[in-house]
């Protein structure tokens, strides 16, 4: 008698992905999405020249560089298989991608928040706005966004497998 040993898919989201299946595997194929759309808000931050808002974008930093970081550990850990397709590892993704929500929408308001005051201060103060400098942070807070977005579709996928899982 053959055995097979795949893991189970439940519905359209399958268990936890371990080697190569973590590139092909939904929600799991949204971590690309994650860390390409993470480190842009990064660079897009760290290369802007208005800090007049040191601790908002401060804030900002801190989120997209921790989440890219552990976004990453987090992939090269589920490529590794380090999971053992053991339950607790889908209740740690799901809180994980919860929690990344949470702070992405808090930097990207915030993101939001310091682009509109950097404008109304360059304006009153030398009547006229550095647009280089105006288009980062408007491109920063677009990827802030679009990250939290796809952050909240991984979280409610990863709900919906945690409520699955066995």
């Amino acid at each position: 008698m053959a055995t097979t040993n795949a893991a189970p898919v439940y519905g359209d989201i399958s268990p936890l992905p371990s080697g190569g299946r973590t590139f092909t595997s939904f929600p799991d194929v949204l971590m690309i999405l994650e860390f390409v759309f993470g480190g842009l808000v990064w660079i897009l931050v760290a290369s802007t020249k208005l800090y007049y808002f040191d601790i908002i974008q401060g804030w900002v930093m801190f989120v997209s560089v921790t989440l890219f970081v552990t976004t990453t550990l987090l992939l090269f850990l589920y490529i590794a298989g380090a999971h053992g397709g053991k339950p607790v590892w889908t209740t740690i993704d799901a809180f994980y991608h919860f929690v990344a929500v949470l702070f992405y929408l808090s930097a990207s308001v915030l993101q939001a928040a310091a682009t509109k005051q950097s404008l109304d201060l360059y304006t009153l103060t030398f009547g006229q706005v550095p647009y280089k400098n105006y288009q980062e942070n408007i491109a920063a807070v677009v990827f802030a966004f679009l990250v939290t977005l796809v952050y909240l579709i991984h979280a409610v996928a990863s709900l919906i497998r945690w409520k699955r899982s066995p």
